[in-house]
């Protein structure tokens, strides 16, 4: 794999405990940002709490509520053993077997792994597009403007591509740029403008990337293709929300209607 920014975000550097001597504010993050995303999946566990880097009282309180949803000893303390417990979506989501015949279903298989570990983006200092996913996605950057849409996308076809023992920078460069795959698209003949693809239903694909139109050069949203119908296709996609914004706040499954969109579509086939 190309992207493993993730390693990093599942190792804290010491244990990290009320007034510890080895607390580490960054750390102290970490811990206080996977409490707060586990509250999000378990709203009456307890344990969202400010992400602020310092292990105060509500910080060892969301940490005693946690150690109790999840059956571990109570002792306020997070050691790595727990720390593993707190990252495991991030875990699974990078580092599950994942099956598939072709690299098409891979990718299907991959995307709809990372969709039920949950991903989602936090606000840390004021600042959107922060968190442990955004920096798995987007190799350690984050922070408002960081639109992480593209990140996901690249993650999932590295992945993907990387069981079979591919590079998908062969496909397209390493980038969070939406307007630099879709200049790649075009210079390469693998873009499918939204005037054809209304036309022609059979050039998309499950396991290709559409990129939402803005000008016929710049385009603001991306995804994977996971399904396609006779007016519509269903998606999975990062950075967005339930009205599909370029700009929301998590991974998940949308519908779109393609004949009414301006949805421009890269093709993985030379990479299959």
């Amino acid at each position: 794999m190309q992207k493993i920014f993730y390693q990093k975000e599942l190792l804290i550097k010491a244990p990290q405990k009320r007034k510890g001597a080895d607390n580490n504010k960054k750390d102290v993050e970490k811990i206080q940002s996977w409490l707060s995303l586990f509250a999000m999946q378990n709203p009456s566990s307890g344990t969202a709490t400010d992400i602020d880097g310092d292990f105060g009282p509500a910080t060892e309180k969301a940490v005693l509520n946690f150690q109790k949803a999840n059956g571990l000893p109570q002792n306020g303390i997070v050691d790595q053993n727990v720390f593993d417990e707190l990252v495991s979506p991030l875990k699974n989501a990078f580092e599950t077997n994942i099956s598939g015949s072709n690299l098409r279903e891979l990718i299907l298989n991959t995307a709809q792994n990372h969709l039920e570990n949950h991903p989602f983006e936090l606000v840390i200092n004021h600042q959107s597009n922060t968190g442990p996913w955004v920096r798995s996605y987007m190799d350690g950057h984050e922070g408002t403007d960081w639109f992480w849409c593209m990140g996901f996308v690249e993650a999932i076809i590295d992945q993907a591509a990387s069981i079979q023992g591919k590079n998908f920078k062969t496909l397209m460069p390493l980038t969070y740029s939406c307007d630099t795959v879709g200049t790649t698209g075009l210079q390469k003949k693998i873009l499918t403008r939204y005037q054809t693809a209304r036309t022609n239903s059979a050039l998309i694909k499950p396991g290709d990337i559409f990129l939402l139109q803005k000008t016929p050069n710049d385009w603001i949203h991306t995804g994977i293709v996971t399904a396609v119908h006779a007016d519509t296709i269903e998606t999975i996609e990062g950075n967005t929300n339930a009205g599909g914004s370029n700009n929301g706040n998590a991974v998940m499954n949308k519908i779109r209607n393609y004949k009414q969109s301006k949805l421009d579509f890269f093709s993985i086939e030379s990479l299959v």
